[in-house]
C-alpha cells in the first residue's frame, strides 16, 4: 500500500492549557465539573485564541476531522480522505491524527467553548455518554431527519449502540468486537480438533491444559477491562444499572455481580492451574509470544487480525473462535469502536459539509475498502455483497468469526453495552481489580467490590455536575 504522510497535530496552545490545568489541579481524567461543562477548557483556549483559520477558502468548505487511527490504518484513512477530496471539489476535509482516543478527547475537552477543535471527531464508544452531556455536539439524527438519509442499509445492531433514548448521535465508523486466537498447529500436536474452538468456559479450560507444555503456555490474556465487559454481556448481564444506561441515568456499575465474579474467577482459575500465563497489565506481550509460538491462545480485538497474521507470517496456521463463555449463556458481545460526532460550535454549512463526509464514509465502497485493509467489519449490510469483500473472504476466512459473532449476538440492553460518564476511569480501576484477583491479593469479589465502591463514587461526583 501506498505510505501517505499523516498530519499530527498537538498544537500550542494545548501544551500551555494542560500546564495550566496542571497547576491548577483540575487536569484530570474526567469529573471534575467546570472541565464536564467545558468553562475551564473553554476559557483557556479563548485565552489562547490566535487568528482562527477561516472555514471557507475560495468557496471551498473546509472540514476539519479528528481522529486515532495510526500506523496502517491511519494511512487506509488518509486514502478515503484522499479520495473524497478528489470527488468532491466545493469541500476539503483535513484529516489531522491526534494520538490515542484517550488523548485525542482529552484534546477536545480542553477546546470545547472555543473554536479551536475539530468540524467532526472521532470518538471511541464508551466516550459516548459523555459526548451526550457535552452539548458540543449536533445529533446526527438531526442531519438524518433532514436529509431522510436511509439507516435501513446499516447494521441494526451497530446504530442501537450510539442510539440513546432513540436518538442517533453520532454515525458508526469502524467497528470491531474481540475474539480468540489460536495456533492451528498446537491444537493438532495436542490431538486436538482445530476446526472446533473452544467455546465455553470448561472447554477452554480443557484445551488450555492439554496444549502447555515445556515451552508453551496454553493461553495468555491481557487485564484489558473490556474483556471482562465482553465476558458479562455475553452471559446476559449489564455493565450499569438503569438498563445499561439506556433507560435513565446510571447510577451503579454492576460488574461485582455475579457474572463479574464468575468470568473473573474462572480466569483465575486457568492462572492457579498454570494453563494461562499471569499478565502483568493490558499492554502486555501476548501476541508477540503467539506469533513466536510460545502461548496457544489469546484475546485480542478483530482489527488486530491482519497484524496477528502478519506477524505469525506462515510459520504457523492461525484459528479464530468466538469469545468464551459459560453454558447457557444468553448473551453476545457487545460492539465496539469508534464513531464520528459533529460539533456544533461550526456553521451550518461546515456541518453540512462533515454529514457529506460521513454519508462518503458509510458507503458500501468505502467500507468495504476499510474492512479489507484494516480488519474492522462493515456498518453497511451492501459491502458484503461487493467483490473485494467476498475475496478477501475467501483469502483470509479469519475475517468471517468478528461477524458471525456479531450477527450471533441476542439483541438485549446487554449486548447493546453500558453508557457512562466516566467509563474511562471505570476501566482503569477494573483493570487494577482484574490484577488483584490474578495475583491472589484479593478473592475476584472482594477485587471487585473494592472497584466498584470506588467506580459508583465517581459516577454519583460526575452526575451531581450534570444537574
Amino acid at each position: 500500500m501506498k505510505t501517505l504522510r499523516r498530519k499530527i497535530s498537538i498544537p500550542a496552545y494545548f501544551i500551555i492549557i494542560v500546564l495550566v490545568f496542571g497547576l491548577l489541579g483540575v487536569y484530570s481524567v474526567w469529573g471534575q465539573e467546570d472541565v464536564v461543562k467545558g468553562t475551564v477548557a473553554g476559557n483557556a483556549a479563548k485565552a489562547a485564541e490566535v487568528g482562527e483559520v477561516d472555514p471557507f477558502i475560495n468557496g471551498v468548505k473546509k472540514v476539519v476531522w479528528w481522529h486515532s487511527m495510526s500506523g496502517e490504518n491511519g494511512q487506509v484513512v488518509d486514502r478515503l480522505v484522499t479520495n473524497f477530496n478528489a470527488a468532491h471539489k466545493d469541500i476539503k476535509v483535513e484529516a489531522v491524527f491526534q494520538g490515542s482516543y484517550f488523548d485525542s478527547l482529552t484534546k477536545l475537552r480542553a477546546s470545547i467553548g472555543s473554536n479551536l477543535g475539530p468540524t467532526m471527531m472521532q470518538v471511541y464508544d464508551i466516550g459516548t455518554q459523555y459526548m451526550i452531556d457535552s452539548k458540543a455536539i449536533t445529533p446526527i439524527q438531526t442531519f438524518v431527519d433532514q436529509d431522510k438519509y436511509d439507516v435501513s442499509q446499516m447494521d441494526e445492531a451497530i446504530l442501537n449502540y450510539y442510539r440513546v433514548a432513540n436518538t442517533l448521535y453520532s454515525m458508526p465508523f469502524n467497528t470491531s468486537n474481540p475474539i480468540l486466537y489460536y495456533n492451528r498447529d498446537l491444537f493438532k500436536a495436542a490431538g486436538l480438533n482445530p476446526d472446533q474452538p473452544p467455546v465455553l468456559y470448561t472447554d477452554l479450560a480443557q484445551v488450555a491444559k492439554k496444549v502447555t507444555r515445556d515451552g508453551v503456555s496454553g493461553a495468555y490474556f491481557g487485564t484489558h477491562s473490556w474483556y471482562m465487559e465482553q465476558l458479562i454481556a455475553n452471559q446476559g448481564a449489564e455493565l450499569v444499572n438503569a438498563g445499561n444506561g439506556r433507560d435513565g441515568v446510571a447510577t451503579e456499575w454492576q460488574l461485582n455481580g455475579e457474572a463479574g465474579v464468575k468470568a473473573l474467577t474462572w480466569w483465575k482459575g486457568l492462572v492457579d492451574s498454570k494453563a494461562a500465563i499471569h499478565s502483568a497489565g493490558k499492554s502486555d506481550e501476548s501476541k508477540k509470544m503467539f506469533a513466536e509460538g510460545k502461548v496457544a491462545m489469546i484475546f485480542d480485538t478483530t482489527a488486530g487480525l491482519r497484524d496477528i497474521l502478519d506477524s505469525v507470517n506462515g510459520k504457523f496456521e492461525v484459528g479464530t473462535g468466538f469469545f468464551p463463555k459459560p453454558a447457557d449463556s444468553v448473551g453476545g458481545v457487545v460492539v465496539s469502536g469508534a464513531s464520528n460526532w459533529i460539533l456544533n460550535n461550526k456553521s451550518e454549512a461546515e456541518q453540512q459539509a462533515a454529514w457529506a463526509f460521513m454519508k462518503y464514509l458509510s458507503e458500501p465502497e468505502q467500507q468495504a475498502f476499510f474492512h479489507v485493509n484494516t480488519g474492522y467489519f462493515p456498518i453497511t449490510e451492501k459491502a458484503y455483497e461487493l467483490p473485494i469483500v467476498q475475496d478477501n473472504m475467501k483469502q483470509f476466512p479469519q475475517f468471517k468469526t468478528a461477524i458471525e459473532q456479531h450477527n450471533a449476538a441476542k439483541h438485549n440492553q446487554a449486548t447493546q453495552g453500558g453508557v457512562l460518564g466516566v467509563y474511562p476511569e471505570a476501566r482503569k480501576l477494573t483493570e487494577n481489580a482484574i490484577g488483584q484477583a490474578l495475583s491472589g491479593h484479593k478473592t475476584p469479589q472482594e477485587a471487585l467490590d473494592a472497584a466498584t465502591a470506588e467506580i459508583n463514587a465517581k459516577i454519583d461526583a460526575y452526575n451531581r455536575t450534570l444537574k
